[in-house]
């Protein structure tokens, strides 16, 4: 059973392109209702809100049959959550961290796998290659580490949370930036050959969410806690979430760990998001395993049991 059902969205924006030669970026599921895929497509009346690298990416899966496609993007939901484990322990001993602690932390959180993997969601493969790019700023090799970094954001935008804190991390800073301008020059002309310019509009759309609130977002617990109003209390949260991580910047400038920082900034933003669903903990759960602070490993293990009940059938 899959809980959600945006891997069928996935399906749809590739089928749009590839067999209705129509843009994703500009047009809907619902531009070709006929399609097998729209029948389970929960959100008809909108336009791709995911990176083009990613949209680019599920192109070929147009030609397979719908069954098929959604059991090629569960295959690769579950490899991107191997893929972080293993990076995560890779990375976790020159962190001083034990390897087979980090690596369980992300792959056998219980939303990771019902979530992420079963419901074939996008987030581990953004979050793959944004640790992808973690590790290779650690190793020292800051060129591919822009450049890692720069693909995720083009998979999925709030994945550009640990940029920053890596930029400040990698040595020199130059080649870091370097890496990430070539790859998003690559991308985006890519995407500007496949879909004009309606693929920027997907940004901007990854950010209306912020407009909407889902029920189990903490932003929406306050509110109704407090019996204060949600738009106000969004927007409170947002501004704290802007001045912590500006406060994050600035430690990790005056030479505080960077991994620490990123690791923070994820978690800030499970807490500070209006729009907040379950498979969005992965984006926490990398850096926090790695990140040698156990009050932000409770933290997300608390955000973690907080979500399970409403979340997980039982």
């Amino acid at each position: 059973m899959i809980l959600s059902h945006d891997v069928y969205s996935y399906v749809d924006y590739a089928r749009l392109g590839v067999l209705h030669g129509l843009d994703p970026y500009a047009h809907p599921p619902a531009a070709a209702a006929g399609d097998p895929a729209f029948a389970e497509v929960w959100w008809p009346w909108a336009t791709s809100a995911y990176g083009p690298l990613f949209t680019l990416g599920t192109y070929p899966l147009a030609w397979l049959p719908l069954d098929a496609a959604v059991a090629v993007l569960k295959g690769v939901a579950a490899l991107s959550v191997l893929g972080l484990a293993a990076l995560v322990a890779k990375a976790a001993p020159g962190r001083g961290v034990d390897p087979a602690r980090a690596a369980a932390f992300v792959a056998l959180n219980p939303l990771v796998l019902v979530h992420v993997v079963g419901g074939a969601h996008n987030d581990g493969l953004a979050m793959l290659l944004v640790v992808a790019g973690v590790a290779a700023v650690l190793s020292a090799r800051p060129f591919g580490g822009g450049a890692w970094l720069a693909a995720a954001f083009a998979v999925k935008a709030p994945a550009a949370f640990a940029f920053p804190f890596a930029l400040l991390g990698a040595r020199p800073r130059v080649r870091f930036l370097a890496g990430a301008l070539l790859a998003w020059a690559a991308i985006a002309a890519a995407a500007t050959l496949a879909f004009g310019w309606d693929w920027l509009g997907a940004f901007g759309l990854a950010g209306e969410n912020q407009g909407r609130t889902s029920y189990m977002s903490i932003p929406a617990l306050a509110s109704r806690a407090t019996g204060l109003d949600p738009t106000a209390v969004r927007v409170a949260a947002l501004s704290i979430y802007g001045a912590a991580v500006a406060g994050l910047l600035a430690w990790t400038w005056r030479g505080g760990d960077w991994v620490r920082a990123a690791a923070w900034a994820g978690f800030g933003l499970l807490l500070a998001t209006a729009w907040l669903l379950p498979w969005y903990l992965v984006w926490a759960l990398p850096l926090a395993a790695l990140s040698r602070d156990r009050v932000l490993q409770l933290g997300v293990l608390g955000l973690t049991a907080y979500q399970l009940g409403a979340r997980i059938p039982l």
